[in-house]
Formats: structure tokens, C-alpha cells, sequence
């Protein structure tokens, strides 16, 4: 069995800015990064995916990018970050970098000179119109805050297009010009060692809105035209793309197997919080059924929460208030009218029995499994902030003040520290934490473990089980000779379970959330506590 690297990875998320201030500045940087690389590989972290760090006017958590071919002067130099590359090398950790190609900033020196000279080179480098068509709602990336996907811009006499904020003009993919110079930013960093990219906005940037019909063919080429590039400079990076779209279109992102190696499962993870409201099975046994099969070369990431909203967008509008009900109740909880601004911990009011139920499911469907800083200590949300900053708050380390994260006087801090509260960095940190053998830190290390001895979730074929109880979610990944058997009691009460399928001869346990009784070698009956788990080693009779 021959298996490749990011079929099998623990990839960690996290924010230069926000993780460690390493001046007293109130600005973190790639020098705090790196001296707490040992936290990361300590928890058994394999490939770190780290948000933009880019200069940029910062209007959009670093997502409005002024100069891909250099760091944020606040976050520290070239060399800085080099060094952390470096470092991280030295600990079996491999880096991905966001790679924000939809949009510039409307500061970036290309769209200057494309908005200041209609004959300029750069003028074509974005997508303009005299005369719009109007907008189609549905495409409007932050529909509550912006009404339309043109905008006027007085010096050029004329309308760009921007899917995201005013603030961020749409880069014309279907130019060759503009993707040669994606090609070029992406040789730049994989000559400074990282192992691949995170396409932010995936869907958006073939969407071809704005480009001439003879064009639009053009625009998914460019995924194998990154394949192939990517593959020339270094052969074991990786593009894993940000694509919420239907399941019908997914294939457009994996191609053969010769475009995107990994996507983010939002699908999954939608239904995941469907199954967790309703605490039945049945909305995971629908979404698992319903993806499309994929190449064996490709890869789904799956994730809880990461930096932006929960969306819930691909469920009907009743599903989606039934989430709402059970996790966000109160209208700012909610954002965009389609998502949640909140992390994991305060939308199960702090439930560690559903909290590790709902890690535990995550890291065994089938993919790999994705955690965003912070969530290994059950850090929360700040709903006094603005927008999806609730859920960006700073790394929360110690009980000493600003949690650790900086030396400055709060009031110089330029990002923020949940400091009130039950999740204040006084009661929830690594520090605190990590004295304490009970606590979720070592939950998750513990978690993290197991799952790297399990292969056969990341590269495995899967089949879901019946039972006889529809709280009960269950699913064996098989891969080889290998096989492993996961149960996840959704419900708030115990129950035990009968398994229909005669395949397995023996069941081992593994992992669960308490010490159980070991089966018979006849299982007829699994027992199973309240948001109970258990996975199993298989010995299968064929």
C-alpha cells in the first residue's frame, strides 16, 4: 500500500498576527511563530497553514494583498520567515501558505496603474465594464454588507468587478498576463520551501463574470495549469482549494486528479452540524452518500470551524433555522443570514462531552482533519467584535495579562484578547492547560495520536454502518487489510448498539470517551454513554 503525505496529514490553521507577540509590540510575527513551534509539534501537528501574511492595508484580516512577494513589515522580514521554515522543517512540519488570487487590494500598485491608464498593461488585469450588467445577489460574497459586484471608479471612468468587499478588485484569471504572474508568485515561495497553497476563493475565481464568452474556457484550464506548474517546481506540493459549491461541481476542482489535490468538505461539514442539532445520524448518512466519488489521488479536508463564518448555505432554509436554534439563537450569533460567527466550545455552552463528540467525528470521517489555533484549548468567541473578528481573536497562552500573547499595555494591543468570561485567558490557557492531565489540550494530543495510527480514515474506502438505533452515527474505513470501525452516539442519553453487518469477527477498542468493557468475541451489543464514542481495531472474516 502506497500512500502520499496529505493523504494523511494533521493540518493546524492559524493566523501569524494573532499567535504569538514576540516584541511587546502588540503585534505578533513569524519570531513568536517559530518559539512556539514546539507547542505545535508537541500536539503532533504535520503541516501548518498559515492565513496571509503579505503587506497589506489590513482591511480584511490580511485578505487585500498590496505585495505577494514580501511580508507584512509588522509580521517581520524575508529572512524571519525563512528561518521559521527552517524551524519548522526541523520538526517534521510541513507549510502552506494562503495564496489570494481573486482579488488584490485596491492599494496594490497593479491596480493603480490599471485604474490611472486605460492603456497600461495592468489595465486588463482586472475586469472592467462602462456599462455592468446587474448583479445576481447569489454572488455577492458579503451580502449584508455590499449590494452590488460593481463598483465606480471615478479616475478610470469606469466599473470593476469585486465578489468581495469595494475595497478588493477582481483580477481577470482569463488574462495570461495575470497568470503568469501567478505562476511567478507561486515559484517565489516554493523556492523558500513551502509545501503548497491554499486557493482562497476557488470558486470565485473562475466564475467569469465580466469576461468575454470566448474566454470563459480559459478560466478552469487554470487549475491544471497550477497543477502542472506546481508539480514542475517541487512534485510533492499540494493545492488545496476553498470551494463551497454544490456537489455536481466538485469535479471541476479535482478533474481527474490532475487539478486540485485536496478541497475543503463544506458539504460534510454542514451536514455534521445538521446530525449534531438534531442528534440523529441520518443527516451524515445523506451527505456521506450524496459526494461525489473522487480520484484516489485527491484528498477532502474536513473541519469543524475555521477562520471565517459556519456557513450553512447548502441547506434548505428550515435546516438551516434548526441550527441556528440549537447553536445560535440570538441574531448576533448569526452573520451574513447564512452563517455563524461563533467557535465550537460557547455554541455547546461549553459541553466537553460534546465537544470532544464532536472532534472525535471530525477526525474519523473519512479525509483529514483540520484545527484552527486556539482549538485545542477550547478558546471562545468575542461577539462584541465586528463581523467574523469574533472568532480571530488572539492565542491565549497564560493568566498573565493579554493571555501571554504580549508584553504591550492592552490599550496598545492591535489585536484583540478575550480577557472576561469563562473563556478570558484567566480560565482557558495552554499554560493552565497543559498541568492538568483532564484537560482538553490533552484530549486533543491524545486525539491527534490515535488518529495518526489509524491510516486507514485518510486513505481508506468507506462504509457506512447500520444499526439499530438512529442517534447512532457508524462507519468503517477498510484500506488494505486494515480496518477501523468508528460510533458516535449523537443523542443525550445512553444506548446500546447492535452492528447489522456480519463482517467483523472481532472488535478491538481503540479510543473512546470512557474506559468501556471490552467486547465478546460475539457482539451482539456495543454500549455507549451520552455524545459517547468509540473506534475499534477490526479483525474482518473477509
Amino acid at each position: 500500500m502506497k500512500s502520499v503525505w496529505y493523504k494523511d496529514a494533521i493540518i493546524y490553521s492559524l493566523d501569524v498576527e494573532k499567535f504569538m507577540d514576540s516584541h511587546g509590540d502588540g503585534i505578533d510575527g513569524f519570531i513568536g511563530l517559530t518559539q512556539h513551534l514546539n507547542h505545535l509539534a508537541g500536539l503532533g501537528v504535520t503541516c501548518l497553514w498559515l492565513l496571509p501574511f503579505y503587506p497589506s492595508p489590513n482591511r480584511d484580516n490580511g485578505y487585500d494583498v498590496m505585495d505577494y512577494y514580501n511580508v507584512d513589515p509588522r509580521l517581520g522580514t524575508l529572512g524571519d520567515f525563512v528561518e521559521f521554515m527552517h524551524q519548522a522543517r526541523e520538526r517534521g512540519m510541513r507549510v502552506l501558505i494562503d495564496l489570494v488570487i481573486n482579488h488584490t487590494s485596491d492599494q496594490h500598485p497593479w491596480f493603480q496603474q490599471s485604474r490611472s491608464n486605460s492603456q497600461s498593461r495592468y489595465r486588463n488585469y482586472y475586469v472592467w465594464s462602462e456599462n455592468p450588467p446587474e448583479s445576481d445577489p447569489s454572488l455577492i460574497a458579503f451580502p449584508t454588507v455590499e449590494d452590488s459586484l460593481w463598483e465606480y471608479d471615478e479616475q478610470a471612468d469606469a466599473y470593476y468587478l469585486h465578489h468581495f468587499y469595494k475595497h478588493q478588485p477582481d483580477l481577470n484569471i482569463a488574462n495570461p498576463l495575470v497568470r503568469e504572474e501567478i505562476c511567478k508568485i507561486m515559484g517565489f515561495w516554493l523556492e523558500l520551501g513551502i509545501s503548497g497553497f491554499r486557493i482562497d476563493a476557488a470558486s470565485f475565481v473562475i466564475e467569469g463574470i465580466g469576461i468575454a464568452e470566448a474566454n470563459q474556457k480559459s478560466l478552469q484550464s487554470f487549475f491544471d495549469e497550477m497543477r502542472g506548474f506546481l508539480t514542475s517546481r517541487r512534485g510533492d506540493a499540494v493545492l488545496l482549494a476553498e470551494a463551497n459549491v454544490p456537489a455536481e461541481e466538485i469535479p471541476t476542482y479535482f478533474g481527474q486528479g490532475n487539478r486540485i489535490h485536496l478541497l475543503f468538505n463544506f458539504l460534510l461539514n454542514q451536514s455534521m452540524f445538521l446530525a449534531l442539532a438534531r442528534q440523529a445520524a441520518e443527516p451524515l448518512d445523506y451527505g456521506l452518500k450524496n459526494l461525489p466519488e473522487i480520484p484516489a489521488q485527491c484528498q477532502w479536508l474536513n473541519f469543524v470551524r475555521h477562520h471565517d463564518e459556519l456557513t450553512l448555505d447548502r441547506l434548505s432554509e428550515s435546516e438551516m433555522q434548526e441550527i441556528f436554534d440549537a447553536f445560535a439563537p440570538e441574531e448576533n450569533m448569526q452573520i451574513f443570514g447564512r452563517g455563524i460567527r461563533r467557535r465550537l466550545p460557547p455554541m455547546l455552552k461549553g459541553d466537553r462531552r460534546r465537544i470532544e463528540l464532536t472532534y472525535s467525528l471530525m477526525f474519523s470521517l473519512p479525509g483529514i482533519p483540520l484545527l484552527r489555533y486556539g482549538d485545542e484549548i477550547g478558546m471562545g468567541d468575542d461577539l462584541s467584535l465586528l463581523g467574523r473578528t469574533s472568532v480571530r481573536t488572539s492565542m491565549q497562552w497564560s493568566d498573565e495579562p493579554n493571555g501571554g500573547f504580549s508584553d504591550a499595555p492592552p490599550d496598545q494591543l492591535t489585536q484583540s484578547v478575550i480577557s472576561e468570561g469563562e473563556y478570558g485567558y484567566k480560565e482557558v490557557n495552554v499554560a493552565q492547560e497543559q498541568r492538568d492531565p483532564s484537560a482538553l489540550i490533552n484530549w486533543i494530543e491524545r486525539l491527534v495520536r490515535i488518529r495518526k495510527q489509524c491510516p486507514e480514515f485518510g486513505s481508506g474506502t468507506l462504509r457506512i454502518l447500520e444499526t439499530n438505533d438512529s442517534c447512532v452515527f457508524a462507519h468503517c474505513c477498510a484500506w488494505g487489510d486494515l480496518a477501523v470501525i468508528a460510533l458516535h452516539n449523537l443523542a443525550d442519553h445512553d444506548c446500546t448498539v447492535t452492528l447489522k453487518s456480519t463482517d467483523y469477527e472481532e472488535l478491538f477498542d481503540l479510543f473512546g470517551d470512557r474506559p468501556y468493557e471490552s467486547l465478546n468475541r460475539d457482539h451482539k451489543t456495543i454500549r455507549l454513554s451520552p455524545y459517547g464514542y468509540r473506534w475499534f481495531r477490526v479483525n474482518r472474516t473477509h
